[in-house]
């Protein structure tokens, strides 16, 4: 499995892209194999993404099972390795960055 940062900061891009004005599907094709292959996929979920991007190129829309695979790689990823993609570099307390505060009550 490749580094975790790396693999943040694809899905970064790819998330970048889709939710951009520049929804290029060549970018996004890249981003989703390249994903894949740091992670390590068989050569059966490959050749399934590969089918996926052909169909959303055909459709014009991004396919449901590409977004469900990006965003399970995304909630197996370490928060730290996120945190690093996004440009967070100080660790951040748990409590704090998903706490509520009792000022919003």
């Amino acid at each position: 499995m490749g580094s975790e940062v790396y693999q943040a900061q694809v899905l970064r891009a790819f998330f970048d892209t889709i939710t951009g004005t520049d929804r290029n599907l060549t970018r996004i094709y890249m981003c989703v194999i390249s994903l894949a292959k740091l992670r390590g996929e068989d050569p059966e979920k490959l050749r399934f993404l590969m089918e996926q991007m052909r169909a959303s190129k055909e459709k014009r829309e991004l396919s449901i099972d590409i977004l469900d695979y990006m965003t399970g790689v995304a909630n197996s990823l370490e928060s730290w390795a996120g945190q690093s993609a996004f440009g967070i570099t100080t660790p951040v307390n748990s409590e704090d960055f998903g706490g509520i505060s009792m000022d919003s009550f």
